[in-house]
């Protein structure tokens, strides 16, 4: 079907005019589109989640609790799951104890067996727990559970133990020096390969013998009872 000369002439303009604004569509998608929804966070929002907390204290906020306030806190809101003197109720994490245990065939991972910082039982708690309301009590309040914690592993031995931001780091747990800084960048460098193999890079498996025929399985025996079980 034939078009007049009038209309192709239109229609070339107009795919002319169509060209630019698609590069400059096509453009700004590569640029990174913006949605406009949200908007960036405030200091203080990012302050509030921003609470993790480094081995050596850095990013410890200001606060104190002693182990006698940390008890009643723990035997109100902890000792259901934990038991009364973190020996753990039913299959609830033991807390306490196992002290000497990780050589051996059961160990027990505790705080006081296992975890090598302070600082690393002051962040958990203070994510995680209690259970079910994580992050619900004051900075003050997380002080005085882990002093109490603490206390029942016998790294602190005062009742009127005061845990703070100031000396929490300081504090020196069983089991630090059963961790080690990850070495696997120079202790395994010779292991890495720059140009792995993608080809014949194993000689061929031989198969020497078929389980069908080397009786891998066992046949019942005469009596009918299984073999290997009697």
């Amino acid at each position: 079907m034939s078009k007049s000369p009038k209309f192709i002439a239109l229609a070339l303009i107009a795919c002319a005019l169509s060209v630019p604004a698609f590069a400059q569509q096509k453009s700004e998608v590569k640029a990174g589109s913006r949605y406009h929804i949200g908007r960036a966070p405030t200091a203080d929002e990012i302050r509030g989640w921003d609470i993790d907390v480094r081995p050596d204290g850095q990013g410890l906020p200001e606060g104190k609790g002693t182990v006698a306030q940390g008890e009643k806190l723990f035997m109100d809101n902890c000792s259901s799951c934990h038991g009364e003197f973190g020996e753990g109720n039913g299959r609830w994490p033991v807390l306490a104890g196992g002290k000497g245990s990780l050589t051996s065939d059961n160990p027990v991972k505790t705080v006081g067996s296992y975890w090598p910082y302070a600082s690393t039982v002051f962040d958990y708690v203070r994510h995680a727990m209690p259970y079910g309301n994580a992050e619900s009590f004051s900075v003050d309040e997380y002080y005085a559970l882990v002093a109490y914690v603490l206390y029942l592993n016998d790294v602190v031995t005062d009742q009127n133990f005061e845990l703070n931001n100031k000396n929490l780091a300081k504090i020196k747990m069983p089991n630090e020096q059963g961790f080690v800084m990850d070495d696997r960048a120079t202790t395994e460098k010779s292991f890495w390969q720059k140009d792995p193999c993608m080809k014949d890079c194993i000689a061929p498996v031989k198969i020497t013998a078929r389980a069908a025929i080397i009786d891998v399985t066992p046949e019942d025996g005469k009596d009918g009872k299984p073999r290997g079980v009697e």
